[in-house]
């Protein structure tokens, strides 16, 4: 299913504005929703021209990285490597070495943020070994988890820790572990097949001036992969609902909670496990920028509303492709809406939660505990107004907070020998069935007694 043609007309005069304002030889763009590829457009001279705008290689820059932290994930997710050990265990005595997995991925590790030597976007790279021989007296910039610090380096040190663990090249684990599963047979580590040509805008001539394609080695799991419009759009596809053979909707949710991020930037954006999280949408867009000398480009996804925006310009010039992927998303949803899951019945309601739902009190705060509906059995908690405070699922026969404050919290039902329920019990929250209820116990005592 595609997008109106008036809602595409209105999309694509976001491109003609990116593209005349950003002096852009051209820009091309596509938009995600439940899976699958509804628009797309180009925008300025065709990267190559007689072909399909969408199906040419342009540079990703920094949305290498975050292929590079599913690589890392994985690894976790299959017990190969500890979040929270240091890089050291998997890599030895490195330059580095002491900061955490978690760290290197949220960009909190304190490390530079540019290797040791020249602009490593745009000279021929180094081995690991030699860039680990340029670092080995440098001084970190921060201590570990003192301030979000942006680090291309400590992808380096990410990437081959994938490298060692699988015994095969980055490149090869890229493609074996993500690019194949998911489909994506027209991203790779050097162009192939109709590629762009990566351009520098003259500030004041506003001529173009070629940049160099360059093979970063050691520095590529930062920023070395080509990719399309189409395979874009497949990867976004994935990060909405993930994949059984790459990772599973669970981990995508994990690496998107926020680990870091600056103070000033006034809460916009954030970084999680290897992706950055920019405010928008639904409230929070998954994804990461690009940029390599040359080129631009994002992708982002609104994982709640299930869409998707890529965009990719082979220049560099004052233009950010991740707020243009913004503003195509909320020009979706202007024009043409998200429809909620529709509701659907409970069919059957866990024993755990007999006699559990209802109005129950936080002192003398009421509070009601309902199903959602569906077959997933969750319990939403909505305080006074009628707003969801807290939300808990039943699992392995416990019920756990999954969203709110209690996320994570297990809600203790407290049972009267009769086996009616007395009172609720979370991390010391006691709940009641009437206002600091004088038969369950309130901590620091009954007010007025």
């Amino acid at each position: 299913m595609n997008v109106a043609d008036s809602t595409g007309r209105r999309l694509l005069v976001h491109l003609a504005q990116a593209q005349a304002g950003g002096r852009l030889p051209s820009v091309t763009a596509g938009v995600v929703r439940d899976g699958a590829l509804v628009w797309s457009g180009t925008y300025g001279t065709p990267p190559v021209p007689d072909h399909d705008a969408t199906d040419v290689q342009h540079r990703i820059g920094s949305i290498t990285k975050t292929l590079t932290a599913v690589l890392v994930l994985q690894l976790v997710r299959d017990g190969r490597v500890d979040l929270d050990a240091p890089v050291s265990v998997v890599l030895g005595e490195v330059p580095y070495g002491d900061r955490s997995v978690r760290s290197l991925l949220a960009h909190a590790s304190g490390i530079a943020a540019e290797p040791a030597g020249d602009w490593w976007e745009r000279t021929d790279g180094v081995s690991f070994a030699s860039l680990a021989a340029a670092h080995a007296s440098a001084p970190a910039v921060t201590s570990p988890g003192s301030r979000f610090h942006y680090s291309n380096l400590g992808y380096a040190l990410l990437g081959e820790l994938v490298a060692r663990v699988h015994d095969r090249p980055w490149a090869e684990c890229v493609s074996a572990f993500v690019l194949e599963p998911l489909g994506m047979d027209r991203t790779s580590y050097l162009p192939t097949g109709p590629a762009a040509s990566g351009w520098s805008v003259h500030p004041y001539t506003r001529e173009l001036v070629p940049e160099p394609a360059t093979d970063t080695r050691a520095m590529a799991p930062a920023g070395q992969l080509w990719s399309t419009v189409a395979d874009l759009a497949t990867y976004a596809a994935f990060l909405v609902d993930g994949h059984a053979d790459v990772l599973d909707a669970s981990w995508l949710t994990t690496a998107s909670v926020p680990q870091s991020g600056s103070a000033g930037d006034a809460l916009a954006s954030a970084h999680g496990l290897g992706f950055q999280l920019l405010r928008g949408g639904s409230g929070t867009l998954l994804g990461h920028g690009g940029s390599m000398p040359g080129f631009l480009a994002s992708c982002f996804v609104d994982r709640e509303r299930r869409t998707g925006a890529v965009v990719v310009a082979p220049a560099t010039t004052g233009f950010s492709p991740s707020d243009l992927a913004r503003v195509l998303l909320e020009e979706l949803e202007a024009g043409e809406p998200t429809l909620p899951p529709p509701w659907v019945p409970t069919t059957a309601v866990p024993p755990e939660l007999d006699g559990v739902l209802g109005v129950w009190h936080w002192g003398n705060t009421p509070f009601v505990l309902a199903l959602a509906g569906g077959p997933g059995g969750e319990v939403v908690a909505t305080g006074p107004g009628g707003a969801e405070k807290w939300r808990f699922a039943v699992a392995d026969g416990r019920i756990v907070g999954t969203r709110g404050y209690h996320h994570g919290e297990e809600l203790h039902v407290v049972r009267r020998p009769d086996g009616s329920v007395s009172h609720l019990e979370v991390a010391t929250f006691v709940l009641t069935r009437t206002p600091y209820d004088p038969d369950a116990p309130a901590p620091g005592g009954h007010p007025g007694r």
